[in-house]
């Protein structure tokens, strides 16, 4: 096992660039691209970087030359031999070339397209600009880089007997989370930690720690350069991004509010079985089960975001129940800043109502909190989001008026033809 404290305190560009890999990113990435790639892939989409927590002055801390050199390193990248046959040739949610010839031919020839980096009042200003099927592969290595640079910066400040105590701290905190996650009965947990995670070498560590501690409970992670390396399951579905861009596109406001299942259609000529599962709330989940096509009950599953988790899970049952479903054999997947305390609560709320999922994210793979003085390792909640697509703004209102993105007279718009009612904004902790 890689003594990580020792790595950190030695950490060179040779063996530790953060960014290893075109692999080294979350498996919807590449179910994504690949849909995108057979429909859109010549749309112009920009993405960007925004740092919620704005109190975190991020240009202060991460030197800019730092940023430009792993960013540059990003693009340097390619797919090797070895990766492209572990995608020909692995079973993924048990289907066996789940990847087309033909996608896997563009990955290979892929490289990351330009950047355009400046400072603007403490913040990074960081966006991709170029064919949707391009810049979408920048938000997962984008986000690593930025969450990684301020911890080494952190981090560097230390010796190497702190950092060994540092360490030792978060393993024993993590490990402690195992543990009580292995007493809750038929559990499916999963790592969805990579965005926002402390370094790939913790990413590395936790999924290894899960792997031992929960056993058959642990279903395997979203990061597919770990899920190649460890010979675990490597898991995700979508995004928020599609029905953002595929709405922005839309040429009437009819054809904005048919946009979100337009997604769904076309997911389904792509996926099957536990692939077929719905991320509502892009637009608001009630409006959204409530307009649904009758189709879109008989899928898998839905996940359950920005919304409140057990508010959530109890309309996701009672949609179910109206549309002649059995929530028993449904699939509900949890995932936003899960921590053991609440997957505890929403395994005995729903435990036996419907089959449960969960996505552990920056909790598992971030969790340093209180062990610096002044919150300095205290996870952030940045996001890399659609901006635009073919010179369209793109807007997400999401359950949680907090996580509203695009023009304010744009939200507006969009609350009007997705008939949101106004909402109490909640905090945002990841």
């Amino acid at each position: 096992m890689v003594d990580i404290a020792t790595r950190v305190y030695n950490h060179n560009w040779k063996i530790d660039p953060i960014v290893r890999s075109v692999l080294d990113t979350d498996f919807y990435k590449l179910l994504m691209a690949q849909t995108i790639f057979r429909r859109h892939r010549d749309v112009a989409v920009t993405f960007g970087i925004q740092n919620r927590t704005t109190s975190v002055r991020l240009a202060d801390i991460v030197d800019e030359g730092e940023l430009r050199e792993q960013l540059d390193h990003v693009r340097s990248l390619s797919l090797t031999r070895g990766e492209s046959t572990w995608l020909r040739g692995n079973t993924f949610y048990g289907k066996r070339q789940m990847f087309s010839p033909e996608f896997i031919g563009w990955l290979e020839t892929f490289r990351f397209p330009a950047y355009h980096l400046e400072r603007r009042d403490g913040q990074y200003v960081l966006t991709f600009e170029g064919p949707w099927i391009e810049t979408t592969m920048w938000e997962i290595p984008a986000l690593a880089i930025l969450n990684e640079l301020r911890s080494r910066g952190v981090l560097r400040e230390m010796g190497k007997f702190e950092l060994q105590v540092l360490y030792a701290r978060a393993m024993s905190r993590v490990w402690e989370k195992i543990q009580t996650l292995k007493a809750l009965p038929n559990l499916s947990i999963a790592d969805f930690g990579t965005r926002r995670r402390h370094g790939f070498l913790w990413q590395d560590w936790c999924v290894q720690a899960m792997i031992e501690g929960l056993g058959e409970s642990f279903l395997g992670t979203s990061n597919c350069l770990i899920a190649l390396r460890r010979e675990v399951e490597a898991v995700g579905t979508n995004a928020h991004e599609l029905p953002m861009v595929y709405t922005a596109l839309a040429e009437t406001e009819a054809a904005m509010a048919r946009a979100p299942y337009d997604v769904l259609s076309d997911w389904m000529e792509d996926y099957e079985g536990n692939l077929r599962v719905i991320l509502p709330d892009t637009y608001g989940t009630t409006n959204f089960l409530a307009n649904a096509p009758d189709w879109v009950a008989s899928w898998t599953g839905i996940r359950i975001d920005s919304k409140d988790p057990l508010e959530g899970g109890e309309e996701a049952i009672a949609w179910w129940r109206t549309r002649g479903q059995d929530p028993r054999q449904k699939l509900a997947i949890f995932s936003d800043a899960l921590d053991v305390d609440l997957i505890a609560r929403i395994h005995r709320k729903f435990s036996g109502r419907m089959r449960l999922g969960f996505g552990w994210g920056t909790l598992l793979t971030n969790d340093f909190r209180g062990f610096v003085g002044n919150g300095a390792l205290d996870p952030i909640s940045i996001v890399c989001k659609v901006i635009s697509a073919d010179g369209r703004p793109a807007v997400k209102l999401s359950d949680n008026p907090t996580k509203a993105i695009g023009p304010l007279a744009e939200i507006e718009r969009y609350k009007r033809v997705f008939h949101v009612e106004e909402r109490t904004p909640q905090p945002v902790l990841v």
